[in-house]
């Protein structure tokens, strides 16, 4: 698992429960816990964790220092990738529900190629990065702005969202495991994409494999709640989730394979 990619799943363990110990992250990273705590150490030199004796806790610290820009920026190679090849997915002519996350927003950059679209955002920084591109009728979801996040939740967003109806919604996700199925780290968040897969006709889940394996804080849906999941190089990561979403009639889709496994 690259770095960065684990630094973000380090950071967003830690923040989902609190406090973890080196074994448990060593256990849900599958590193040794050598690795955990110098991955550690980096997070807390940059103010993200503390560390305490055999762990780390989480810090109260400002969202925008832990959330979306941090994030970006430790996955931007991972996410490019992902980002075009979720996008050759979503079919010309049709209505998209794009979710916020930083790779949905690099999707939103990839979407102009595939117009003419409807897409509704659920993140600020998708609606940037789609405000006046040729071809695109962009709506924005009502709701509150997430601090550090930009994503859009709350009942504005609900209610705006029970009356409409997408083709496709392109959900980010925290966790995918094959116990728990799809789940997020925040309560709000979880709740506006629970309400946005019964308003779709097709889901395509977009997350890089260090998510698969892991179980968040809220419940998001089961596994066959998706149809396609597109992430990147599943040979080191959990066999019982990738077992159990080709099980449940999940479509895998990495960016170097380009279609779905047979």
């Amino acid at each position: 698992m690259p770095v960065p990619d684990r630094l973000d799943l380090t950071l967003r363990l830690v923040r989902g429960s609190g406090k973890l110990t080196l074994a448990e992250l060593a256990e849900r990273l599958g590193v040794s816990e050598m690795t955990v705590r110098r991955d550690l150490d980096q997070l807390q030199d940059q103010g993200l964790v503390r560390r305490v004796r055999g762990g780390a806790v989480a810090l109260d610290v400002p969202a925008e220092r832990a959330g979306f820009s941090v994030r970006e920026q430790w996955l931007a190679a991972t996410k490019a990738g992902l980002a075009r090849a979720a996008a050759e997915l979503v079919e010309p002519g049709s209505t998209v529900l794009l979710d916020a996350g930083t790779t949905t927003a690099e999707v939103a950059a990839h979407l102009p190629r595939r117009a003419p679209l409807t897409v509704a955002v659920l993140s600020l920084q998708a609606a940037v990065r789609l405000a006046d591109q040729p071809g695109i009728r962009l709506l924005v979801i009502g709701g509150e702005s997430r601090a550090g996040e930009g994503s859009l939740v709350g009942p504005l967003a609900l209610a705006a969202l029970d009356q409409l109806r997408f083709d496709t919604f392109v959900m980010s996700i925290g966790a995918v495991h094959h116990e728990l199925g799809w789940s997020e780290f925040d309560l709000d968040d979880a709740a506006v994409k629970r309400a946005a897969l019964r308003r779709a006709g097709r889901t395509i889940v977009v997350a890089d494999a260090t998510k698969l394996g892991v179980q968040a804080f809220a419940r998001v849906g089961p596994l066959d709640a998706a149809d396609v999941l597109v992430t990147s190089d599943i040979s080191d990561t959990s066999p019982e989730t990738v077992d159990a979403l080709r099980a449940a009639g999940v479509q895998i889709v990495t960016p170097a394979e380009g279609v779905p496994p047979s």
